[in-house]
């Protein structure tokens, strides 16, 4: 599998202004959280990018990304109607070949020398599948993430073919179908917020877009269960961490993730000591 395209959706209603925001990157540059998330996509080796937007924001998308504005192209999701929508948006622009998919309002942490994105890749060109980062996730968060059900591949850590997924499940619909084996009591495999998928997946979505009737959305995750039911499907936990900006101090979290991973670690801590110091007395 040659991956040579990355798609990043940044349509949300919600989340359409995540991207925008200025951060301070591990090496101590200031950049928008676009601009972290392509340099992700083009450290894992891909060479054209597509950004789903929503329409009239391709000018402040252009300038988020900087010296990186001309790689990308910018596909405009006209309606509002779910993720899986703004995904089969960039159908053209990814044609018959298999994809990078990440989404715009996620930033991540490695554990490994080289970032999540390429871990993720190098894994889908040795199954030579579709395959979904996930991170262990307590029951808590479910109704923010989808998550996947299935069964350890022999002799690869870390690594489950996919035989179940579920948009948000509750935690008794986890608990029923969910389940994976290792995994501590209550926690479950939930998206990590990047894929490498195939071209079915955006056949499948245009199914779904097909049928959709005008209540609720499009939703991946629908593609993604009927993915597992169709062609090899796999599930990888990624080295790192995720870091969702639209959650509660979602931004502050990614912020400090990236500071306390980067070249002014030593900094930073002392400067957090002294504020609890502060606090304290």
């Amino acid at each position: 599998m040659k991956l040579r395209k990355a798609v990043i959706t940044a349509a949300g209603k919600n989340q359409r202004t995540l991207p925008l925001q200025s951060l301070v990157d591990r090496d101590g540059a200031t950049k928008t959280a676009l601009a972290i998330i392509i340099e992700e996509a083009l450290s894992a080796g891909v060479e054209e990018i597509g950004v789903v937007i929503c329409p009239g924001d391709e000018a402040a998308y252009a300038a988020a990304a900087g010296n990186h504005a001309g790689r990308l192209k910018f596909i405009e999701q006209a309606q509002p109607l779910g993720y899986g929508h703004a995904v089969w948006c960039a159908r053209e622009f990814t044609g018959n070949a298999p994809f990078l998919l990440l989404v715009g309002d996620h930033l991540y942490t490695s554990a490994q020398p080289h970032g999540c994105a390429k871990q993720l890749v190098e894994v889908a060109s040795a199954g030579d599948c579709a395959v979904s980062a996930v991170q262990a996730t307590h029951e808590s968060k479910l109704p923010y993430y989808g998550a996947v059900g299935g069964r350890l591949v022999p002799g690869q850590p870390g690594l489950h073919e996919v035989s179940d997924v579920l948009e948000k499940p509750t935690p008794t619909e986890a608990e029923q179908k969910l389940v994976v084996p290792g995994l501590r009591a209550g926690h479950y495999l939930c998206f990590f917020g990047m894929h490498v998928l195939t071209p079915t997946v955006m056949e499948l979505l245009g199914q779904l877009v097909a049928a959709h009737d005008g209540r609720g959305g499009v939703h991946l995750s629908a593609a993604l269960a009927r993915l597992a039911r169709r062609e090899r499907y796999l599930a990888f936990e990624a080295h790192g961490r995720r870091y969702d900006l639209g959650a509660k101090y979602g931004l502050l979290t990614a912020q400090l993730a990236l500071a306390l991973g980067g070249h002014d670690r030593d900094e930073v801590l002392s400067g957090l000591v002294e504020l609890l110091a502060q606090r304290n007395r």
